[in-house]
């Protein structure tokens, strides 16, 4: 019998900050069978105020290449130079797919492939930068980018129908070169948790009968915690026995904690920073909430749903994929507080609707959102395309 090939797959991340495209790449990186496929993980340093997601990766036995120069911020020296260590590894290692994810390293990964003659190239959009991150000159020139990129990127990947039609709208490439792939999780832990829903509570001496509302996200302008915010006060002026808790970190923190005390509620918001025991944290949670700008589709809200928590969601984005209004959550406009504050006292006021949510919200993202689908859409996407060019 002859031997099957094994392929090489060169993953290329901007860094393994906490978050949904970290995971999603270890996941991948982790999981996709290794009898098929030689994985290999690049990726820049995350800010130290984002924290990261190396502690999975070693339980995964998945060992990063580190290029410094790939993270967040643009500086041209450090781009070029990353650029050229790119160009060096590729044609050390020969990959027969370049697959990368997140702007930054989409840009430098998918140059880099372009130039060495990598056979398959492939990007994931797991959201975008061409509303509520940079101004109107800047915007236009990442999307002058992308359409650029676009043209030598074989497949484009977006983890929702949603954002397909998005990117498909901002003229990124053609329809049928964009397709829809979302997200998968591990989200047995979250299904089958025993997790006690007291615990939370004991740790911050909340009271048993205390509600609580979270909102699991990076302290970064396009998740809106101001919002979630200026919500809780007008929450609070009706319904007293009730804690925010802002689960996370990032560079809004100080301004966030001044935003709380300048609305006089910072007695009732508990700001948790980073936290590892998620399980923990979404059974303790009454209700799940997210006031992004923008979002791709957010990982917070598919394990919150998983935990069989009612979630309330501004209308952005992959959002709208994931939520059916009043059946398994709660969508209210982007930006609108009081919005944000009626659907909030609305779950609060019915625990008969909490439960009912949660409940569906399990049935929509389990098992259609778990990692098994996820990687064998890709191992299915990859073995097309390697067909295709007889590799």
């Amino acid at each position: 019998m002859e031997k099957k090939r094994t392929y090489k797959i060169l993953r290329i991340i901007a860094r393994l900050n906490i978050g949904g495209p970290a995971l999603h790449c270890i996941i991948l990186n982790s999981e996709l069978a290794p009898r098929n496929y030689i994985s290999l993980l690049v990726t820049g340093v995350e800010s130290p105020t984002e924290g990261n997601m190396y502690e999975l990766a070693r339980r995964k036995a998945v060992k990063p290449i580190v290029i410094d120069a790939l993270g967040r911020e643009i500086f041209f020296k450090e781009d070029f130079r990353a650029l050229i260590r790119l160009i060096k590894l590729i044609n050390l290692e020969k990959p027969d797919i370049v697959h990368t994810h997140t702007a930054k390293a989409g840009t430098l990964g998918r140059i880099a492939a372009k130039l060495t003659g990598v056979p398959i190239i492939i990007h994931t959009f797991h959201g975008h930068v061409f509303h509520s991150y940079f101004g109107f000159f800047r915007t236009k020139f990442f999307l002058w980018l992308e359409r650029l990129l676009a043209k030598f990127t074989d497949v484009i990947i977006t983890v929702s129908e949603q954002q397909r039609d998005e990117i498909i709208k901002y003229r990124v490439a053609e329809p049928g070169k964009i397709i829809a792939i979302p997200l998968g999780l591990d989200l047995k832990p979250f299904f089958s948790s025993n997790a006690d829903p007291n615990e939370l509570r004991v740790e911050f001496s909340v009271p048993e009968q205390t509600k609580l509302v979270g909102i699991v996200a990076r302290l970064v302008p396009v998740k809106n915690h101001v919002c979630f915010l200026e919500a809780a006060r007008l929450v609070l002026e009706r319904y007293d026995d009730v804690r925010f808790m802002i689960i996370g970190d990032g560079e809004l923190r100080g301004t966030l904690e001044q935003k709380a005390r300048d609305l006089g509620i910072e007695d009732r918001v508990i700001f948790m920073g980073f936290q590892h025991n998620l399980q923990k944290i979404y059974a303790g949670l009454d209700i799940v909430a997210l006031s992004s700008y923008n979002e791709g589709l957010p990982v917070a809200l598919i394990e919150a749903m998983a935990a069989g928590k009612p979630v309330i969601s501004s209308e952005v984005g992959g959002v709208v994929d994931l939520i059916l209004d009043g059946n398994n959550g709660l969508l209210v406009p982007s930006n609108e507080p009081k919005s944000l504050a009626e659907a909030t006292l609305y779950l609060l006021e019915h625990p008969e609707r909490r439960k009912i949510m949660g409940e569906a919200g399990r049935k929509k993202v389990y098992p259609h959102f778990d990692k098994k689908r996820l990687v064998d859409d890709i191992d299915n996407l990859y073995e097309n395309l390697l067909g295709e060019r007889s590799l």
